[in-house]
């Protein structure tokens, strides 16, 4: 199974079941054949005496368009076809029927042939019975310049906003289409997508990154290989920007960004900044998304709408509705900011620090030794863990270098020398590990105003077990420092406690199960036989100083 099907015959009909529990609207019964969906207080003779009914729909797969735009100042209902196709001609006049009282109905339509056709002659059955119908064809897409029938995009979402607005205000069927026609012609559309859609029961193709592609799969009009979100963005946001410019309208435009469907949240705040940064707030002073608005099943992409929206259209897009799927408009503007607190570092880093020669070198050993373990680090952490901990060490190693170098670190006081350690690891080395270790080195420091240096390290211990949770046994570096810590307690020297973390360490491979840390989470059956990275780390640096030392 590789995805959440439960019938690929019947997805489109899984999903509007749910629709009809989550949303106050009317569906078409199913015995019917069609698949009709309406505003649940929606009434022909009661709302449709003042009110114009706008309806819209397509192929489905484009989930939350077209359902989870019905709503109160947006559509009166949809016409859902099955994937990627349009719904029938029978379908689409049952809806007009349910919904045309005598102020009239407006189909918004996606320039696609078949919603063309099944929709034009939909309404040309329903004018022959007396209702009031008018069309809008949205042709938002600029990708094939040339074609004399461009197609449907996102653009589509705005036109219903638009015209639900109008409608809503009770404007007649003439003018709200006017309304949508003028919007239409304002507005660019183009999506760029790393990979195409799969269709449920289907593989996917096997296609390379496209600019330009169709929402039903069709094939873009250039293959592309951007290397970056940045990249990406600029092959879109460019010939969106010159065929507005080219139309007269240079700027102030409004964007909505939409997930074909198979981008993360993450990507799509980075496709979002890049546009941001690409046009700026002076050209794009509004933005509605990111969101999945009309999507491509699992499509991997992107699209981009510009409009150069004037006062009215930006009035009806700001105007509140209830349909589910609108996301709103935010306006753009460069965030406030402010110089955060960072100076209180209670003398643990000074400047021209005090050196006692032989602690400097032996500590710049350490820092070496962790340097060259990095790789072997990542090994095991990748085995037990999300595999970082050599290069999280790393990091911790070049804040405690590049404050030795800058004459920060004071190596001949204890104290100090164990303070200024935890203030690096605090600010210079990540995840929980960074905090751990920045605790035990704080705690140390704490301890030695009254205590001696094994007592102190213990004091450490002690508090990283406290904030940490993990014991002797667990599956962590505690199983090699702890050794060391009770080797020292029994006056050894630094070799035999370098010998006792070394065995310490060892010994977590053969414990089967971790009881804190990321391996916690990993199945006991990946431990067997791998060494906990953190205890071997903290062997490797005592084995380091009893060679110094």
């Amino acid at each position: 199974m590789q995805h959440f099907f439960n019938d690929a015959s019947r997805v489109v009909d899984d999903v509007l079941y749910a629709a009809g529990h989550l949303a106050p609207l009317r569906i078409a019964e199913p015995q019917s054949g069609v698949r009709i969906l309406i505003r649940r207080d929606w009434d022909r003779d009661t709302h449709g005496q003042r009110q114009v009914a706008v309806l819209s729909g397509g192929g489905a797969g484009h989930e939350p368009a077209h359902a989870g735009f019905i709503g109160e100042g947006m559509l009166t209902g949809v016409i859902s076809g099955s994937l990627f196709a349009s719904p029938s001609m029978d379908a689409v006049l049952a809806a007009i029927r349910e919904v045309c009282g005598p102020a009239g109905c407006l189909l918004v339509v996606k320039n696609y042939t078949g919603d063309r056709l099944n929709f034009g002659l939909a309404a040309e059955h329903a004018r022959r019975e007396g209702l009031k119908v008018a069309m809008v064809i949205v042709a938002d897409d600029i990708s094939l310049p040339d074609t004399p029938q461009p197609r449907g995009l996102a653009g589509t979402l705005l036109i219903h906003k638009i015209a639900g607005y109008h409608a809503q205000q009770q404007g007649t069927l003439d003018d709200i289409q006017a309304f949508a026609q003028h919007a239409c012609e304002r507005m660019a559309s183009m999506g760029m997508a790393l990979t195409p859609a799969t269709l449920p029961g289907q593989t996917r193709p096997d296609r390379s990154p496209e600019l330009g592609l169709g929402i039903h799969n069709e094939p873009g009009v250039q293959h592309i290989a951007p290397d970056s979100a940045r990249d990406a963005m600029n092959h879109v946001v460019a010939p969106l920007a010159a065929a507005l410019d080219e139309r007269g309208h240079a700027d102030g435009w409004l964007a909505l960004i939409n997930n074909l469907g198979g981008c993360s949240t993450q990507e799509m705040g980075v496709l979002s900044g890049s546009l941001i940064d690409n046009l700026g707030p002076i050209r794009l002073p509004q933005l509605i998304g990111p969101a999945p608005l009309m999507t491509s099943l699992d499509m991997h992409g992107f699209s981009v709408t510009l409009m150069a929206a004037d006062d009215a259209m930006r009035t009806a897009l700001l105007a509140p509705t209830d349909a589910p799927a609108w996301p709103g408009i935010r306006d753009v503007c460069p965030p406030d900011t402010f110089t955060p607190n960072l100076t209180a570092r209670n003398g643990a880093l000074q400047d021209n620090a005090p050196q006692a020669t032989h602690v400097t070198a032996a500590l710049t050993q350490v820092l070496s030794v962790l340097r060259d373990a990095r790789d072997d680090l990542d090994g095991l952490d990748a085995r037990s863990g999300d595999g970082d901990a050599g290069s999280s060490l790393v990091e911790g190693a070049d804040a405690i270098e590049q404050a030795l170098t800058a004459g920060h670190l004071d190596t001949a006081h204890p104290e100090r020398l164990f303070a200024g350690l935890g203030q690096c690891l605090a600010t210079g080395m990540g995840g929980s590990s960074g905090v751990l270790l920045s605790i035990l080195f704080t705690a140390t420091a704490t301890a030695l105003e009254q205590r001696g240096l094994i007592d102190s390290l213990w004091q450490g211990v002690e508090r990283m077990q406290t904030y940490g949770g993990a014991r002797l046994g667990d599956r962590t570096l505690l199983d090699a420092l702890i050794p060391a810590l009770q080797a020292l307690q029994k006056d050894a020297t630094l070799a035999d406690a370098a010998q006792a973390a070394r065995q310490g360490a060892e010994h977590t491979a053969t414990l089967s199960r971790a009881r804190a840390g990321r391996a916690a989470y990993v199945p006991d059956s990946a431990l067997e036989g791998v060494v906990d990275p953190g205890a071997e780390a903290v062997a490797r640096v005592f084995e380091t100083l009893a060679r110094c030392l």
